[in-house]
Parts: C-alpha cells; structure tokens; sequence
C-alpha cells in the first residue's frame, strides 16, 4: 500500500482506539489523554520540553496519558511499527523507574517458545547486555523489527536513566496490578549498577 492510504487508515483508526481507551478508564472514575508524539518530537529541544511539560501536567492532574506514535505524520514508524522505542523515550522523558513493555509472549526466552520447546524464560537480566539482542533476533534481523529485538533494545534506552523494563505477556491477567504489587512476571532487565 501507498504510505499515505497507511498513514490515513491510522487516523481513522485513532478515534475508535480512543474512544475505547476512554470507556475504560471511564469504568475506574480515571481520565485519560491522547497524546501523538514522533522520535523527532524528543529529539527537538523545545518539542522535547514542551511533550515533557504536558506529560507531567497530565500526571499531575491525575490524567492517564495514552501516547502513540503520531502514525499520521511519519513515515518509517508505519514501515516499523516500533512504538517500544518511544516507549523508552518517553521513559526517559519523564524519569520513570519502570518501563513495563506488554507482548504476545511471557518475557524474553532463551529461543523462540513457539519454535523451540526447549525455550526457557529470563527472568531477571541486565539491560544492553550484547547476548540478549542476539537472543531477541540480532541487531541486523529484518524479521526481527517490531519483535523481541525491540523490546530488548527499549529496556537499553530506557537504563539510560536508570529505569528498569519488565517484558511482560499483556494476556495476564492483571498484570499491570500484579507487578506493582512486587510479583515478578516475565523478564526484568535491569541498568548496570
């Protein structure tokens, strides 16, 4: 497909996501914001204080931020699909401590659990360690993009500043809940110390 037939489904596809987003958050009495950013958006000084000063105020005022990838305006992010990127650099934005990334899979295995029985789950690991991007697919995969390998290279962004990242399957139930009450689900990779 043409990049902007991509790039207008996204925008007819924004309102129903947020719409939904919204009805739930409704549920628990919580308000919740859309808020459309690009890796050049961080990457701007100015654009990069102003996303930081909306988001604190947001957080602030107790709004859940919903924030994506503005797919209306970009072109590679479309091809990619990498929304675990800006995760990290939203992380980083805002001085997280933890960035929690929800896939299809328990964590960050050894192999590819659909593909490899023998498979076993990491459960705890050090953000940037070489061995884990070749675990996730290697750094020069093209089947990879959009997969394990960004996850694993996000949680190294995010070490960055500190932030620890959980991979986590967003099929859990509770997840969210679960990892902030302390239980350890999926893989943790923590900042060198």
């Amino acid at each position: 497909q043409e990049i902007h037939e991509l790039q207008a489904a996204a925008a007819v596809g924004q309102m129903g996501l947020v719409q939904v987003y919204e009805s739930c958050f409704a549920r628990f009495n919580l308000r919740s914001a859309q808020v459309l950013l690009t890796n050049a958006d961080l990457a701007h000084a100015e654009r990069n204080a102003n996303a930081k000063a909306t988001l604190d105020t947001l957080l602030k005022l107790g709004v859940v931020p919903i924030i994506n990838e503005n797919d209306t305006v970009v072109t590679d992010e479309i091809k990619f699909g990498d929304n675990d990127s800006l995760a990290a650099l939203v992380s980083n934005l805002i001085h997280a401590d933890l960035l929690v990334i929800l896939t299809d899979q328990g964590g960050l295995f050894t192999a590819d659990p659909r593909q490899d029985a023998s498979a076993v789950l990491l459960s705890d690991a050090i953000a940037g360690d070489p061995a884990l991007e070749k675990m996730a697919g290697g750094a020069a995969s093209e089947l990879s993009k959009g997969g394990m390998l960004t996850k694993v290279l996000a949680a190294k962004i995010a070490a960055q500043t500190g932030a620890s990242t959980v991979i986590a399957s967003g099929r859990e139930a509770s997840v969210l809940t679960r990892l902030m009450a302390g239980e350890k689900i999926g893989t943790r990779l923590a900042p060198k110390s």
